[in-house]
């Protein structure tokens, strides 16, 4: 049994939100970042790799379950995608033009 549970196996059908959020908020990518981290110590304890207390391993638990909740809730209301954007949340310039992007 796998116990591992990335974020974009939890949420399969917001793979490309997921991926521009990581690629144009911070703010996302350091939740996400904080996610991945806390998943990695909970394996390991459950792996018997680490040790932690019956304590302190709900408490992780508990904590990745609210990052799993908040990363929903920060998907859910993310802005739309942006058609003429370079992936980065900012619209492309061509570099021959000259003045505001259309």
């Amino acid at each position: 049994m796998d116990l591992h549970h990335p974020i974009l196996r939890e949420f399969p059908e917001h793979r490309e939100v997921i991926r521009r959020l990581k690629g144009s908020d911070d703010h996302f990518r350091n939740i996400f970042d904080e996610y991945h981290r806390l998943d990695d110590e909970i394996y390991r304890i459950e792996e018997d790799i680490d040790f932690a207390t019956d304590q302190e391993i709900e408490e992780l638990k508990m904590r990745r379950a609210k990052l799993k909740d908040y990363i929903y809730h920060l998907i859910r209301h993310a802005p739309p995608a942006c058609p003429a954007c370079d992936g980065t949340g900012f619209v492309r310039q061509d570099p021959l033009r000259f003045g505001p992007a259309a």
